[in-house]
């Protein structure tokens, strides 16, 4: 491989991996965060229901709020970690390179997808400000919350695009940017045992 291939190569490896820990400490505050209000809220509701007779006001609507947030959060690292659902039928059937050309094919057309919901999410987003829609309870602005599925959706699309990458630069396979493949190997009818 040509010096500068190689050189390249490293740069774009090393870019993908600021841009992957990047990601990672974004992810990790916004779950941390969201995880901790929702604790505290639920803390603070249950003692001041027993102790003064009344919980917080809005308690449910903020409870749904913050699982919004771990909801498209969560997305994000869900695919991080490898831990995404998986209809692998037909990718289980295969091994070596085309196993490889499959996975980086799903990775780039569901990044493209999640990079399409995120556009879409952030229209609405846009929308809900415009209209200057807010909770009932709270009078919340509506697209505070709901700020995080666009981010969400792209953060996870980023993810799907760096476990292309990944695969693209290297020879094994990966089932996220960090995460080597871990499946076991489809059952031989002549020997169970692989």
């Amino acid at each position: 491989m040509p010096a500068a291939l190689l050189q390249t190569k490293r740069l774009l490896i090393g870019a993908a991996v600021l841009l992957d820990r990047i990601t990672e400490q974004i992810e990790k505050l916004i779950l941390g965060s969201s995880v901790l209000f929702l604790a505290g809220l639920l803390i603070a509701h249950v003692i001041g229901r027993q102790v003064f007779g009344s919980g917080v006001t809005g308690q449910v609507e903020l409870t749904q709020m913050s699982m919004v947030v771990m909801t498209f959060a969560g997305l994000s690292y869900a695919v991080r970690r490898a831990r995404h659902i998986c209809m692998s039928a037909f990718y289980d059937q295969l091994k070596g390179l085309p196993r490889k050309i499959l996975l980086v094919t799903i990775c780039l057309l569901t990044g493209a997808l999640l990079f399409y919901f995120a556009w879409h999410a952030w229209d609405y987003v846009s929308t809900l400000q415009r209209r200057g829609r807010t909770s009932s309870a709270l009078s919340i602005p509506l697209w505070i919350p709901y700020l995080i599925a666009p981010i969400g959706f792209a953060l996870a699309g980023i993810q799907y695009w760096l476990t292309a990458l990944r695969n693209l630069t290297s020879k094994e396979i990966y089932r996220s940017f960090t995460e080597l493949e871990a499946y076991d190997e489809v059952p031989n009818e002549h020997n169970p045992a692989i």
